[in-house]
């Protein structure tokens, strides 16, 4: 039937003589429900109320009504909690509570407004964490009272409700509930008019089926068009039901989005009673599923249990999905699942999984989470695992000692068949006797091989996951390092999907005492390959941190390497060197994203650093740098983008939500500031990483001073003088002794062994002196191997260690540092002390 006009979601009205069908089809009711409206007349209810408890006058008080238009009922104000009312009682108890009306009639308390004739009613307590928030009071249109399904539609929604209450406590007023309940749960609604085909559908189901508004003309069969052909036959009974016998339908069906997932979606539909006892319309409401639900048929059964075992991603979803298929619907009072691995029983899940609830044998075993055993030890079923056959014991039969308790009233074992062979067992026990009927046996048999082949694919699973896993914990760092003057935490979490390995990366670079570099990057693509490639660069950028590059070197070194690997992959990356001891940070950023600060007094921005390309476009990209001053008391994060954006959360959106959470969150404990940026993020697209530092400032600041040692004969006596006078102004005289010798050996090595500029820096801390010389020469010096006393050289190195607490040598720009650090009676800095000391020029 051609289609005239445009139909809507949410159409407040359905018009025949847009749908082609003025003079065909029944008159269209002057006005349709609102979408909440429609999803409360399904569930049989002309008015929802939450009641909420008022502890200082012991009464429940009326918080928020919602009701179908038209409704009269109308509910008191205030209950008394210790009443008999029907929401007092769910309250109390902590139990629904159903009334139809004759139950309703008879239970009213003379001081309580009688209700309306002909109306049911339903008392559901809101609970959340073991609290009692209140109650979700339904007043029914049936006589009858409600029906299963609207019951359990109803407790749905109450739980939802009892979620947005919990939320709400700690405000001063209480938020709306019951429409952002209704909307909370994804429940979509339609009214259908069946001589018609017209359907109106509100927003929620037509994103359940995967259709735009705008591609939705209000006819019943573009509605269904991503739905699966075999589903099809089951849909038609409701898109027309012929005979008056059908009063209600319950059904699963899946959709094939656009986006290529398939969606399983639940729907439940009921026809209104007509005067003709035609069906004039269909009310229905659709809801998302897992899975399709379990129906009480074997068949059903099974197909709930491939869709459930075909979302089981791990060994421990498989077991979780057995306990489900098996034993509430089997009855049965225990069901373990175990996996062979090298002759032994590694058990995956017990239920019950109490240690008390199966045989001694096993309890002894009991040395982690779950025991596990040699087959050998278990002839039973060693015997079913060789077969691979089905064994089924009655009750009273006599079993090992491993299995004598699973099933005094009966017992099955059942192999799990998988790529010819046997992967584990599953064991189903009854305490009571039980009859092992046929059709059972068949659901036992293909359950088995179902479970067999999902056990082998967690298996693989697992095995790769643990994989990625390791991989990525050697290319991250297991830790970082304690920092002067601040603290630096990080995190990563891997992408939801595939091979959870990605190119993120975050490190933390000690490059002096009083000098730190924090850089994080993101290697393009979500592979092994861009793990690898990230561990490269976190190597190589790490490498030229050590060495002292300045920040814009390091970046255009790492730059050069990832363009002459030849690679596919490029890189982004913001690398940050902060002084601790002064505040001043250098930024170079290469198509990262920018760096996030939060000021001492809360305020959040994000900081206008000048970027570049990202790393391996171009060999001679240019990196300028960024300065910023960081007080003390500032937060600096860096994200990458799996944090802030995904296909439904742009990048300004998601910066704008990181920079909030940054402004809300307590700094003084970075951790919990860090878990609070990630926040629930839900199923992620990406990997992602965070690092933060708090930047404290260095509390005692070193005293330095220096000395530019000129190449004259005289020269390592200059350096002596200076060092001599600089520690008496210092007050440390008492190790002088040790001081100069170090320093005269440090400087003799310097001018002998290599050209260029040499200098001497001393710097004083608490509790030691660091001796500090520099020179041209990349080559670290060497200890001699053998010395005897015919040896002319190579003491000198001996006597530096002999006299420090420790001593080094780092690559710096331009050559070399060797450094020693020689203890000293601890003292107290005075304010003075705190300032730079210069040096330089001859005695």
């Amino acid at each position: 039937m051609p289609q005239d006009g445009r139909g809507r979601a949410g159409v407040s009205q359905l018009r025949a003589s847009e749908a082609g069908a003025a003079d065909t089809g029944p008159p269209s009711p002057a006005r349709e429900p609102a979408p909440g409206d429609r999803a409360l007349t399904f569930a049989g209810a002309a008015l929802v109320a939450v009641y909420a408890p008022d502890a200082v006058k012991d009464e429940l008080r009326l918080l928020e009504t919602v009701g179908q238009t038209g409704s009269r009922h109308t509910l008191p104000e205030r209950l008394v909690l210790s009443g008999g009312s029907p929401a007092a009682q769910a309250f109390r108890g902590d139990r629904p509570v159903w009334l139809n009306a004759a139950a309703l009639a008879s239970s009213y308390d003379s001081g309580t407004t009688p209700p309306r004739a002909g109306t049911s009613l339903g008392a559901l307590p809101l609970t959340a964490d073991g609290r009692r928030l209140g109650c979700l009071v339904v007043v029914g249109t049936a006589e009858e009272g409600f029906e299963a399904g609207q019951r359990r539609f109803l407790e749905r929604y109450a739980d939802a409700v009892a979620d947005l209450l919990r939320a709400g406590s700690d405000r001063p007023a209480t938020p709306p509930l019951l429409d952002p309940a209704l909307r909370g749960l994804g429940v979509g609604s339609f009214v259908l008019v069946p001589d018609t085909g017209v359907i109106e559908a509100d927003e929620t189901l037509l994103e359940l089926v995967g259709i735009t508004p705008d591609d939705f003309d209000g006819r019943a069969d573009t509605l269904l068009v991503n739905a699966l052909p075999e589903d099809m036959h089951a849909l038609m009974s409701v898109l027309e039901p012929s005979t008056p016998a059908f009063a209600r339908r319950e059904l699963e069906f899946r959709v094939r989005c656009p986006t290529g997932e398939m969606r399983w979606l639940s729907l439940s539909c009921r026809v209104p009673a007509s005067p003709d006892d035609r069906p004039q319309q269909v009310l229905g409401v659709v809801t998302a599923t897992s899975v399709q639900r379990r129906g009480a048929d074997d068949v059903s059964r099974i197909q709930w249990l491939t869709a459930a075992l075909d979302d089981a991603a791990t060994v421990q979803d498989v077991g979780r999905v057995v306990v489900t298929a098996l034993r509430e619907p089997l009855a049965a009072d225990r069901v373990a699942l175990a996996e062979l691995r090298e002759g032994r029983l590694m058990v995956i899940v017990l239920d019950p999984p109490r240690p008390a609830a199966w045989p001694e044998t096993w309890r002894a075993e009991w040395r982690s989470e779950w025991p596990d055993a040699p087959v050998s030890a278990l002839p039973t079923l060693q015997l079913a695992l060789r077969d691979g056959r089905m064994d089924l014991w009655p009750a009273g039969t006599a079993l090992e000692p491993g299995l004598a308790g699973i099933g005094a009233g009966g017992l099955a074992v059942i192999p799990l068949p998988a790529k010819g062979g046997v992967v584990g067992v599953c064991l189903v026990g009854w305490d009571q006797p039980h009859e092992f009927v046929t059709e059972e046996r068949s659901v036992l048999t293909a359950t088995a091989a179902l479970v067999g082949q999902a056990l082998e694919r967690a298996h693989a699973y697992d095995a790769e996951q643990e994989l990625a896993t390791m991989l990525q914990r050697s290319l991250l760092p297991r830790r970082l390092p304690p920092l002067p003057g601040g603290t630096a935490v990080a995190r990563y979490l891997p992408a939801r999907r595939g091979l959870q390995v990605g190119g993120d990366w975050y490190d933390v670079i000690v490059i002096s005492e009083d000098r730190v570099a924090l850089v994080i990057g993101d290697v393009q693509g979500h592979s092994a390959g861009a793990a690898t490639i990230m561990g490269q660069m976190r190597t190589a950028v790490r490498a030229y941190a050590v060495e002292g590059h300045p920040p814009d070197v390091v970046v255009s070194h790492a730059n050069r390497l990832l363009v002459g690997m030849e690679t596919d992959l490029f890189a982004t990356c913001c690398y940050v060197e902060l002084d601790m001891e002064e505040g001043n940070a250098l930024f170079v950023r290469a198509g990262h994203l920018a760096p996030l600060v939060r000021h001492p007094d809360g305020t959040t921005e994000e900081t206008q650093v000048e970027g570049g390309l990202p790393l391996g476009v171009l060999a001679e990209a240019e990196f300028p740098m960024t300065a910023v001053a960081l007080a003390p008391g500032t937060v600096l994060a860096l994200v990458t983008d799996g944090l802030v954006e995904a296909a439904d959360l742009p990048l300004d959106e998601g910066m704008e939500r990181t920079r909030a959470a940054l402004a809300a969150a307590d700094p003084a404990d970075p951790g919990r500031m860090a878990d609070a940026l990630l926040g629930d993020i839900g199923r992620r697209e990406d990997d992602v990483a965070l690092l933060l530092l708090r930047y404290d400032g260095m509390t005692t600041r070193p005293i330095r001073s220096g000395w530019v040692v000129w190449r004259l004969p005289d020269a390592v006596m200059h350096a002596r003088r200076f060092t001599a006078r600089t520690l008496r102004r210092w007050k440390v005289d008492e190790a002088a002794d040790g001081v100069l010798l170090v320093v005269s050996e440090l400087v003799t090595n310097a001018l002998v062994h290599t050209q260029g500029p040499v200098r001497l820096d001393l710097m004083l801390r608490p509790d030691r002196v660091r001796v500090c010389v520099s020179d041209a020469s990349p080559r670290a010096p060497a200890k001699p191997v053998i010395v005897d006393w015919e040896s002319t050289g190579g003491r000198g190195l001996l006597l530096v260690e002999a006299m420090s607490e420790s001593f080094g040598s780092v690559p710096v720009a331009g050559g070399k540092q060797v450094w020693s650090e020689i203890r000293v009676p601890r003292w107290e800095p005075a304010p003075a002390d705190s300032a730079l000391v210069p040096g330089g020029g001859l005695s």
